[in-house]
């Protein structure tokens, strides 16, 4: 499976972005897809995932409450909407995707993901 993300640029503090994640090659519908972002000189780090059927979901505890992931898998697509954002939330944010038997199981590790996107900036000022 291909992955683009989409949606990133700037956006002042408490302000709000919506990333999109489309998917082709193969339906996502088989895939658990989770965001991970990477700030400049940092690791990458999840952030949020959702399982195959959109039931289950998981997230990284600092964007809990302010960041809400979904899917379409009509459309072949995993958003991630972020409101209240803060200067921290600054970084890279690619999403991934890894294969998965079962519906509801959310990967959360770096590892587990095998198919990348290439990433969509997300800035956010003071």
């Amino acid at each position: 499976v291909q992955l683009v993300e989409s949606g990133g640029g700037m956006v002042q503090a408490g302000g709000s972005l919506r990333l999109s994640c489309q998917g082709s090659g193969r339906t996502l519908s088989h895939y658990v897809v989770g965001w991970f972002r990477q700030a400049p000189g940092k690791g990458r780090e999840f952030v949020a995932a959702i399982s195959r059927s959109g039931a289950k979901t998981n997230y990284v505890d600092s964007v809990k409450g302010r960041f809400t992931i979904s899917r379409d898998n009509t459309l072949n697509t995993v958003d991630l909407e972020m409101n209240s954002l803060k200067t921290e939330d600054t970084a890279v944010y690619l999403c991934g995707a890894t294969v998965e038997y079962t519906t509801d199981y959310v990967a959360t590790m770096l590892d587990q993901y095998n198919h990348w996107g290439q990433g969509t900036q997300v800035t956010v000022s003071s």
